[in-house]
């Protein structure tokens, strides 16, 4: 009879929650697109918030970013559209926390 594998933070879904600054940037991405008047822009939208919730399976994909250690991003989009998805894992309690939501192009973050 093989082994049962034990459950481990490799196979348990993280919960994504999306702080308040990134729920403006999403919605503000979505107005930008005019995603509600195209259908080309909103599959466009589609993919961008499946990217999102990949992070429930995949938190840890992302690479640290330069600007902060405790925090990864996840790049979507092809140029010379690419966002940053900006998050925060806490492994403790299995959370993704989306930070913000930037197109690739602007400035480094800031220690705001």
């Amino acid at each position: 009879m093989p082994k049962l594998l034990k459950c481990s933070a490799a196979f348990m879904k993280y919960l994504v929650r999306l702080t308040g600054r990134s729920l403006r940037d999403v919605e503000a991405i979505y107005m930008h697109f005019e995603a509600d008047a195209s259908q080309h822009a909103f599959a466009w939208f589609n993919r961008l918030a499946n990217a999102i919730y990949s992070l429930e399976r995949f938190p840890f994909r992302g690479p640290i970013i330069p600007e902060n250690k405790k925090l990864r991003h996840l790049l979507f989009g092809k140029q010379p559209h690419v966002y940053r998805i900006i998050y925060a894992v806490d492994k403790r309690h299995h959370v993704v926390h989306v930070l913000h939501i930037r197109h690739g192009v602007r400035r480094t973050l800031s220690a705001k």
